[in-house]
């Protein structure tokens, strides 16, 4: 039979091994879930089809179809082909703000434009939660412009 001491030593020794064990799965689990979120949202490969893009895409119920717009093309078709679709949708949230509430936030207007535009190409935060967006340093700046034109044209 285990002495006193021999008993409190094992108890204490079990309760560090147990509380070392929780803390380190805890830090690697948090280290795992924030490098996907960072791969996710600033390192896919542009591989979103014209065809998931069009499913989430709105249409106007105007008479004029936004689907005319020369702008909402060319900027729907950039987005297609970027890796945006990773963090955003149309209508709802998911690592970023919908593109509906950034375009229900900020007016249709050149100095918006150019400045959101500069946001998505040196990546920031603070906005829209704690997640930052990744800086998109590869995009050439009136490419960026032209999607940027294409979510502000989705406000209702």
């Amino acid at each position: 039979m285990p002495t006193q001491d021999q008993t409190k030593h094992s108890i204490k020794k079990y309760w560090v091994y147990k509380h070392l064990k929780r803390s380190t799965m805890k830090q690697v689990l948090m280290m795992m879930t924030t490098a996907f979120a960072l791969m996710a949202c600033g390192g896919g490969s542009g591989t979103a089809t014209k065809t998931e893009t069009a499913a989430t895409a709105p249409v106007a119920s105007t008479g004029n179809s936004l689907s005319e717009n020369p702008d909402y093309k060319k900027g729907l078709a950039l987005i297609a082909g970027s890796d945006c679709l990773t963090c955003h949708k149309v209508s709802e949230k998911v690592i970023g703000p919908a593109y509906k509430d950034v375009a229900a936030k900020y007016e249709n207007t050149d100095a918006n434009i150019k400045m959101l535009a500069a946001k998505v190409i040196k990546g920031g935060g603070g906005n829209w939660g704690p997640v930052p967006m990744t800086p998109h340093p590869q995009l050439k700046q009136e490419d960026v412009e032209q999607m940027i034109k294409y979510i502000l044209l989705l406000k209702k």
